[in-house]
């Protein structure tokens, strides 16, 4: 309550990108301060025996983490877990810094509960990221999410160079790696979703070679099931551990938010309540393609414990939030842990 009706309220009278500034300049001074992590784990962290897993290799306290796209940077870790998330995935992280796209990029829409951002993978680059992230001494687990520098010039063999590069800087930090392949791949705006693309990428990153950290590959919530079951089973010829779904949406159709206001914006990739029965639909195709087998991460518009619960009965094993923090505030982990907690029981 105190959030909705006092925070809230102050960081919806600010730019969405300048409210979520002040959000990680918040969670960063928890991070650099054993006190307040003690007191934000007082105040948010839920444990309970039935919650934990073990999966790829990594021990997860609870199933909620948060969702690569809120700390880009790396600076915020240890305060997402004193916040009680079982897992932290920070990034994207790019080979090359970069200062991502012209503002204003990222925009609420509350009448949908969601969000659209053309941010551009702004980040300070997988160099100062991955040695920021080497100090850390973490107690649940850290995915680090990895993508193609944003820059049009960089296609073909120098791409998948690109990627490389992050992909092994992350190996010394992080417990999981996650393939972002939404992200332009040539001069001409293809992505990595495109099947000889992704093979390419795969047989270069080598992610089933001995001392690899399990890797994970990251769809988007624009696809169908034809295409997905042509992407799993490349992903599964290379040895990939487990997969995220979904990444935002490029389609803006069916809002509640008005046209005129959704043109005013432009394009973005859409986040939150607005994606959430699409992006549920593509973990069931996934959980279905793999016959259930392969670690499957849900994530597009839990933003409640029976957004959460939807996911997991479709098939995910871990869920991560984001968008659904933004509206319902810092407590959202706890609430769906404690929620499964009597779901179990």
């Amino acid at each position: 309550m105190i959030y909705k009706n006092l925070i809230k309220p102050v960081l919806f009278n600010k730019d969405a990108e300048e409210a979520h500034e002040l959000g990680l300049r918040i969670a960063s001074l928890t991070n650099r301060s054993k006190f307040l992590q003690v007191l934000a784990s007082a105040v948010y962290k839920t444990s309970h025996p039935s919650l934990e897993q073990e999966l790829f290799g990594c021990r997860f306290p609870n199933p909620v983490g948060l969702a690569a796209g809120f700390d880009k940077n790396g600076t915020t870790p240890k305060a997402m877990q004193a916040l009680g998330f079982g897992f932290v995935e920070v990034g994207s992280i790019t080979a090359k810094p970069s200062q991502g796209n012209p503002k204003p990029r990222a925009f609420r829409i509350p009448r949908d509960h969601s969000l659209i951002n053309r941010m551009g993978l702004n980040n300070e680059g997988a160099d100062v990221i991955t040695e920021r992230l080497s100090t850390l001494d973490l107690n649940i687990p850290l995915g680090v999410n990895i993508a193609k520098t944003n820059d049009a010039s960089i296609h073909g063999e120098a791409a998948l160079e690109d990627y490389l590069y992050s992909y092994e800087k992350a190996q010394s930090v992080a417990d999981y790696i996650t393939i972002n392949i939404s992200c332009p791949n040539t001069g001409e705006g293809k992505t990595f979703e495109d099947p000889q693309a992704l093979r390419d990428l795969l047989q270069t990153l080598k992610p089933n070679q001995a001392g690899r950290k399990p890797s994970l590959v990251k769809f988007t919530v624009d696809i169908d099931k034809l295409a997905l079951e042509t992407l799993i089973e490349i992903c599964e010829e290379h040895g990939v551990a487990g997969y995220v779904a979904t990444n935002t949406s490029s389609t803006h159709d069916g809002l509640n938010t008005p046209k005129n206001l959704l043109d005013e914006i432009g394009n973005g990739g859409l986040s939150g309540r607005a994606i959430q029965k699409r992006s549920t639909q593509v973990v069931q195709w996934i959980s279905e393609i793999t016959g259930g087998n392969k670690p499957l991460v849900g994530v597009g518009g839990i933003d409640s414990p029976e957004a959460a619960i939807e996911k997991i009965e479709a098939g995910a094993h871990l869920l991560q939030i984001y968008t659904g923090m933004v509206y319902e505030g810092p407590s959202l982990a706890k609430k769906i842990n404690k929620a499964l907690i009597g779901r179990l029981k």
